[in-house]
Order: structure tokens, then sequence, then C-alpha cells
């Protein structure tokens, strides 16, 4: 396996662990509202995690970049939760 798709394979990781905490944080009495930031917060904390040792060849430089990957993985996820709901809702 290319170590380039290992690291590609951690920004997907990122997402998925996102979308998951954000259907956990559904599940509590807090609004709705603060999923994105929820989901945005925990995929900076991880893109940051992923480019200090714990992904071979994650796809940042340096730690800023790693933020806003993961800060974008994070609120991917939040896009994929809308985009199920959307397909879900008849018409």
């Amino acid at each position: 396996m290319d170590l380039t798709t290992f690291g590609m394979a951690g920004v997907a990781a990122i997402t998925v662990i996102c979308y998951l905490a954000a259907t956990a944080v559904k599940q509590m009495p807090l609004a709705n509202k603060w999923l994105p930031t929820i989901c945005g917060t925990l995929g900076g904390v991880l893109g940051v995690l992923a480019w200090c040792g714990s992904v071979p060849d994650f796809p940042a430089g340096d730690p800023l970049t790693a933020l806003a990957v993961g800060i974008v993985s994070g609120l991917a996820a939040t896009g994929t939760n809308q985009l199920i709901r959307q397909l879900k809702q008849p018409e």
C-alpha cells in the first residue's frame, strides 16, 4: 500500500469519526445548531494529532495546515449528514 494513500485515508477517517461524534451528540439535549462547531473543532484536533505522527504521510506539512485539513474534514461530516437527510426526505 502506498503511504500517500494511507495519508489520505487519515483525512477520510477524521470525517467518519466526526460524523459518528455528531450522531452521538444528536442523542443529547444539545441544540443541533452546535453540530458544525463540534465537528469542526473535533476535526481540527484530530488533524493536528494526525500531523504529530499518528498518521504516516498525513497531507499537511505544518500544524496550521493540519488544523485546516482537520476542520474541513470535520465540517465535511456535517455536509454528509445533511446530504443523507435530504436524500431520505420524500419529494
